[in-house]
């Protein structure tokens, strides 16, 4: 690993002073799960760290009062599996945290760290983007808020701009009476990246037909990818094993899966399709 210097700042004024002081010489770190494997890899080579643990007010889990669940950037990955609130709020926010490699990465790994990496193929964004969450990132000039869906650019790039913070995450609960699940294909190891992930929220009325419907794909493309033509096909329609088959074909078109150990884009096209149906057919019956 290089050698680098570390900062350990108490405030985020502090923490902005820093960035404005070192510019594109600079990262900041929460968990260091994915920054450190990147620095001995030597792709990225920081002359300084900026380290946030130290900083308060960062790790809370609290109601906004509007009905959303406001996350702290260093709010560990475990912490989102087993808080009170979210397990009650946020169902499947918890359990698609419990899925994500092992304890002890979770117990590292924060939730803004894991986000601003822009990793396409990480647990959380799906599930994230189909509840319609959203980051607060921070600056010395204020404050902007960006969706999840917005956040990720390409691969391993995001929004964030230089100078800004990734400072909390908004979580809007899941229309009431709605069912949701977290799906990831895993042909190689539990702890593993899946091949292929969907998150699927589904929200249908007394006699089945699909009031609102999210479905969004993880490991199928450069980002995260919110499979809007196959939403379309089941939004304001009969929730039929037809309809719903229908849908899921409609994401072999939206997808755009690298090829990798885990499999080829082909292949990956193809459990992308089986799965969504999976989701879907799921979350139409967790909402029961």
């Amino acid at each position: 690993m290089i050698d680098f210097e570390f900062h350990s700042p108490t405030s985020l004024d502090e923490a902005f002073g820093l960035l404005d002081q070192y510019g594109d010489d600079a990262r900041v770190m929460s968990g260091g799960t994915a920054l450190v494997i990147m620095m001995k890899q030597r792709l990225a080579q920081p002359g300084h760290v900026i380290g946030l643990r130290r900083i308060p007010g960062l790790a809370s889990v609290a109601s906004d009062g509007n009905g959303a669940v406001r996350v702290g950037a260093l709010c560990t990955q475990r912490q989102m599996e087993t808080d009170p609130l979210i397990r009650q709020s946020l169902p499947l926010v918890a359990d698609t945290y419990r899925k994500v490699a092992t304890p002890r990465i979770r117990n590292m790994s924060t939730v803004g760290g894991g986000l601003v990496h822009g990793d396409p193929n990480q647990d959380p964004p799906p599930s994230l983007i189909a509840l319609g969450a959203s980051v607060v990132l921070s600056s010395k000039g204020g404050e902007r808020i960006v969706p999840v869906e917005d956040l990720f650019i390409d691969y391993f790039e995001t929004d964030v701009q230089p100078g800004e913070i990734l400072t909390s995450v908004l979580i809007p609960q899941a229309p009431a009476g709605s069912g949701a699940v977290y799906l990831k294909f895993l042909p190689r190891t539990a702890d593993d990246y899946a091949t292929v992930s969907v998150a699927a929220i589904v929200d249908a009325d007394e006699s089945n037909n699909c009031r609102d419907v999210r479905i969004v794909l993880g490991a199928s493309g450069v980002t995260p990818i919110r499979a809007k033509a196959a939403e379309d096909l089941l939004r304001q329609r009969p929730l039929t094993e037809e309809n719903i088959r229908a849908s899921a074909a409609a994401v072999i078109g939206e997808v755009d899966p690298l090829d990798d150990f885990r499999g080829s884009a082909d292949y990956k096209r193809q459990m992308a399709e089986v799965f969504t149906r999976r989701a879907v057919t799921q979350s139409l019956a967790a909402g029961r």
